[in-house]
């Protein structure tokens, strides 16, 4: 359960990264909210993947072997973040409008809080999972 508290936390921290970098990107027009929420994703992923390695798991893998696990992971975090938000924002923009947040900020808390436990799940199973 600590081990969970870690994560959520420093998931968390990712998570604000990423909200502001969606917010960034959106409300200055640089990127669409999908392509905004990926590239949030990504960039925040870089964080996550240090602090897990580092205070989540305390790894004793080499950077070697858990990088390109990480990167496997952070792909299939990507896609169940990207589909998740794309989907919630097309139900919230045709079917349920919410009045005082913008329909992208709410997409990406449900597809922020569904993922969380895929990223768990496959991070310590196979990514810092000790010898």
């Amino acid at each position: 359960m600590k081990r969970f508290a870690l994560f959520v936390g420093i998931g968390g921290i990712s998570s604000l990264f990423q909200f502001l970098l969606l917010i960034i990107f959106v409300e200055t027009k640089l990127l669409t909210e999908v392509t905004g929420s990926a590239a949030g994703y990504l960039l925040s992923s870089l964080f996550n993947y240090w602090a897990n390695y580092r205070f989540t798991f305390k790894s004793t893998r080499s950077h070697a072997q858990a990088f390109p696990r990480f990167v496997v992971a952070v792909g299939i975090g990507l896609s169940c973040n990207t589909l998740i938000f794309a989907t919630s924002l097309w139900l919230f923009d045709n079917y349920l409008p919410i009045p005082w947040v913008e329909n992208y900020l709410a997409a990406q808390f449900i597809a922020t809080g569904i993922t969380v436990f895929i990223n768990f799940a496959v991070q310590k199973i196979w990514i810092y999972r000790n010898h």
